[in-house]
């Protein structure tokens, strides 16, 4: 069947580097869009060099990080900064549906590129500017990145083991959740921008900040602070509102279980032996057992070290009892209902994990392996010189 690409047709030119705005580029290739990134000459975008480990040599500026992010896209090395390379970038503007671009504010304005500038020439053009911290406000001019966001956004003071712990401190998430989240943000709200356009005729500029993503990202917790007044603090695996939400131990490992209502609370404490538990008024409502946490969880550890993490599994899964062991990401890519899904693809030849969206039943994946730097330059310089418009693919 032939891949879903519901966003053929539309035009994208990616000025932007590193992550987040890559990571919006790449869902909108991979539902169909012609994306084109534009790229440092020399050097390309930073990550090409963010290796080991690299897919062929070094030198050829393919880094896996790279690699995870670039999907889907044509390649041309432009300076943007000469007033050949600006014209050049305004020229596949007028032509291009989407702009995509991570500069520092006001940078671009610099060689007209700005939104002012290009939507002028295009009044179509949906423009989305990725920052660290916005458009305005006081600090629209620092530099954002992933770390300091976490930090900055309220997400680190909630990730960690509980203060007291020994060798406790505030965590970063195992990988850039901000940066993530806010490529996958963008990438909404530029469809929305294209849904708008087709009955107004215009375009949008699109600020998307990281640390407005990182604090909405706080969910639930924010929402417990501005109810309560009680500042959210870290509790390591457990959860703030719901207990048992958490890593328990077992007899050759560990397991998550995530208890999510009191029938599942039940059926768990049956299940291990003990449905006095879950009768006992103390403990027969979530509210309940939040409040008592810290005497029930020790009792429940010491259930959990009767049985291997295998055997928890087996007991709890076919009882619908929330559970799963930890996996490493091999494990997790090789997990039978990972196989099951295609979430592991290939592009020529090149390993990759696929977009999660599926349109009836088939997941949409961009034909184009991520480029080598300025690969589709050429190509595309000819079609503009020949005045065909937006080159093809």
């Amino acid at each position: 069947m032939t891949a879903p690409a519901p966003l053929e047709g539309i035009r994208v030119l990616d000025l932007s580097r590193v992550l987040a705005g890559p990571w919006c580029g790449q869902l909108l290739a991979d539902y169909g869009a012609d994306v084109i990134k534009v790229e440092r000459p020399g050097s390309g975008d930073d990550t090409r060099g963010w290796g080991p480990p690299y897919w062929g040599d070094a030198a050829q500026g393919m880094a896996a990080y790279y690699l995870s992010t670039n999907r889907g896209k044509r390649s041309i090395a432009i300076d943007i900064a000469s007033t050949e390379g600006a014209a050049l970038v305004r020229r596949l503007a007028q032509d291009a549906d989407v702009l995509l671009e991570n500069y520092k504010v006001g940078q671009l304005a610099k060689y007209g590129l700005d939104y002012a500038s290009l939507s002028a020439l295009n009044p179509r053009l949906v423009y989305c500017s990725v920052t660290g911290y916005g458009q305005d406000g006081p600090y629209a001019q620092a530099a954002g990145y992933d770390f300091a966001i976490q930090a900055t956004g309220g997400l680190m003071s909630v990730t960690g083991e509980k203060e007291g712990t020994p060798g406790s401190e505030p965590q970063k998430v195992g990988v850039a959740v901000s940066d993530l989240f806010t490529g996958v943000y963008a990438s909404g709200a530029v469809m929305a921008a294209l849904i708008e356009r087709g009955r107004t005729g215009r375009g949008r500029h699109i600020d998307a900040a990281l640390l407005d993503v990182q604090v909405a990202m706080t969910s639930q917790q924010a929402s417990n602070y501005m109810h309560s007044g009680k500042t959210p603090q870290r509790m390591g695996n457990a959860h703030v509102n719901i207990v048992p939400y958490q890593v328990f131990a077992t007899k050759d490992g560990h397991i998550v279980i995530a208890v999510g209502n009191d029938g599942q609370f039940e059926r768990f404490c049956t299940l291990a032996g003990h449905p006095e538990v879950a009768a006992d008024p103390r403990y027969a409502r979530n509210s309940s057992r939040v409040e008592r946490r810290a005497e029930l969880v020790p009792v429940m550890a010491a259930w959990m070290l009767a049985r291997t993490t295998a055997q928890w599994v087996a007991l709890l899964e076919p009882h619908a009892v929330p559970c799963a062991p930890i996996l490493s990401i091999p494990d997790a890519l090789s997990h039978p209902q990972v196989v099951s899904r295609g979430m592991r693809v290939e592009t020529a030849c090149i390993p990759m994990v696929a977009t999660p969206m599926r349109f009836d039943g088939v997941r949409p994946v961009a034909p184009l392996a991520p480029p080598r730097l300025d690969e589709h330059g050429d190509a595309i310089r000819q079609a503009l010189a020949d005045q065909a418009g937006w080159p093809s693919p």
